[in-house]
Parts: C-alpha cells; sequence; structure tokens
C-alpha cells in the first residue's frame, strides 16, 4: 500500500494553460457537435501526467469563483488588468467540472475567496495526515511550502516540473516560504495588477529580505539602507503593506473537503466512456497507461 499524499489542483492554472497550449496557429479543437474541448483536453493532459508523475491516493481540484473577492474589497484594482477570456474558453470553464467529476475528483471553490486560498487552507489541513503536493503554474504558492508540502510548478514542455520544498526554495531563491510573501509585498505583481514599492525589483527585494529577514525588519532598519532605496520604501509605506496582505494567501478559508472525499478511487470504464463522449480518442489509451501503473 502506498503511503497517502494528496495532490492540490489550481484548476484555473492547467485550464488556461491548456487552452494556450492548443489554440496554437488559430485551431481550436472541439467535437463533432461543436463544443470547443481545447482547453479540457490540454488540462486533462497535465492532469495525468502529474498523476503518473507523483502517484497520489488523493486529490482535490480549486477554482476561483468569480472575479469579486476579499482582496478586491481592499484594492478595486486587483486582477483588474486581466483581459477578457476568449469566448471559446467560456463554455469550457463548466464543462471542465463536470470532466474532474468524471475523472472521481472533488471539485472545490468559495465565493469571496481564490483558489490559491482554498489551496492554502486544504495544505493546512491535509498537511497534519499526509505529504501534500501543490500543482499550478503561480510562484505566489511557494509562500504554502513547508517540510509536509511540496509546490509543484509546472514548466514548459511535457512532464517538465520543479518541484519545491524548503530546502529548494533556499537553495534557488534564498528566501524562506515566509519571506516569499514580503518579497511580493516589496516587487508586487504584474498578473495580479498590484505594484509594491515603485522602483524595487526583486534583486534589490531579495538582498533586503536576506540581510534583515522581513518587511518589518527593512522598516525598523530604514536608517541603514541607501539614501534610494529608504526614499524609495517611503514613498509608498502604504502601497507596501496592503501589497503584502493582498500577497498573503489565506489558510482560514471556510473550506470542507475531507480525507475520504478526497480519496481518489477512478473508474476506468467510466472515464474511458466520458472521454470518448468527449472525442479524447488518444486519451482513451493514456488512461489504460495510468491504470498499469497504479
Amino acid at each position: 500500500m502506498s503511503e497517502p499524499k494528496v495532490m492540490l489542483v489550481d484548476g484555473m492554472a492547467l485550464l488556461f494553460r491548456g487552452y494556450y497550449a492548443n489554440a496554437y496557429g488559430g485551431y481550436i479543437r472541439k467535437t463533432k457537435a461543436g463544443l470547443p474541448t481545447n482547453a479540457v483536453f490540454g488540462f486533462v493532459r497535465y492532469l495525468l501526467d502529474a498523476c503518473r508523475t507523483f502517484g497520489p491516493t488523493h486529490i482535490i481540484c480549486c477554482w476561483d469563483m468569480g472575479s469579486k473577492t476579499f482582496r478586491t474589497d481592499k484594492f478595486d484594482a486587483y486582477k483588474g488588468n486581466r483581459p477578457e477570456a476568449p469566448a471559446d474558453l467560456i463554455p469550457q470553464f463548466d464543462l471542465v467540472k463536470e470532466v474532474t467529476s468524471g475523472l472521481g475528483i472533488s471539485n472545490v471553490g468559495i465565493a469571496g475567496y481564490e483558489a490559491d486560498d482554498c489551496i492554502g487552507t486544504l495544505s493546512k489541513q491535509f498537511g497534519q495526515h499526509m505529504d501534500v503536493y501543490v500543482l499550478t503554474g503561480d510562484h505566489d504558492m511557494l509562500q504554502l511550502v513547508d517540510e509536509r508540502v511540496k509546490v509543484v510548478i509546472m514548466k514548459k514542455g511535457p512532464s517538465n516540473y520543479a518541484v519545491y520544498d524548503p530546502e529548494m526554495l533556499l537553495v534557488e531563491k534564498q528566501l524562506t516560504p515566509k519571506q516569499f510573501i514580503d518579497l511580493k509585498g516589496l516587487i508586487g505583481d504584474t498578473s495580479d495588477n498590484y505594484p509594491g514599492v515603485k522602483g524595487i525589483g526583486e534583486k534589490t527585494a531579495t538582498k533586503l529580505l536576506v540581510e534583515y529577514g522581513s518587511i518589518d525588519g527593512i522598516l525598523e532598519n530604514l536608517h541603514l539602507l541607501p539614501k534610494g532605496v529608504k526614499a524609495k520604501i517611503e514613498a509608498d509605506i502604504e502601497m507596501l503593506h496592503l501589497c503584502r496582505e493582498l500577497a498573503t494567501i489565506h489558510c482560514e478559508a471556510p473550506v470542507a473537503c475531507t480525507v475520504e472525499d478526497s480519496h481518489w478511487r477512478p473508474n476506468q470504464a467510466q472515464i474511458a466512456a466520458l472521454f470518448e463522449e468527449l472525442e479524447f480518442n488518444s486519451l482513451v489509451k493514456e488512461i489504460g497507461k495510468l491504470f498499469v501503473v497504479s
């Protein structure tokens, strides 16, 4: 019996990646009835590949539930730079959840919170019982790393993952998971549309955090900083505090998914029938391989 381990999946990260990887040259995969399925097809391929690579016994897929969250209440412009979803992706938002359910995987999402907050909360809950793998493309999740929680960043190309535990994070980024929140507070996040401190880049921010430990440590030692850096931080001090709040994943979201609910017991015949219905013929073979392994 393999040791139990849970994989928490950042659904939107996989779905968007699947969409753009399978919209190359303007060709969009559709069923004979005309339903676009390119994003869902990509999503399923990524998910099955990660299942083969990491061998989870439990899986939960977490979703954003609309653009209004407690972060937009604090900062109107949060994620305000995001373009509208492409028209042929929109029908796939519901379809992908039907497909994950068909794969025997629980879908979780809470209005007012982001998928990150659900993943953070579940990683703390499940980390008390088993190893946790967070599957995402989003470096914001690195703050969740701890002794039981590994963050798996999907990189370009199939089966290409960077797996972060506390040691790897320190070696590659020179920072602890907690310092990662402060890094985002200092430099902001262009994809989430919050600015951080104007004129402070990743290199300077990392150097300050290595030297002073945290934003609080930096602020206590402002008098020791080079004049230019000190002036930039003082000019943006309110924004710095706000951005640190926006960057912090909320690990006490009201999310309920038990260990039993998330136990993955895939039904090969049911999944093969689902893939045939969606005309994912090449994936029917993939499922066969997955069951040989598991």
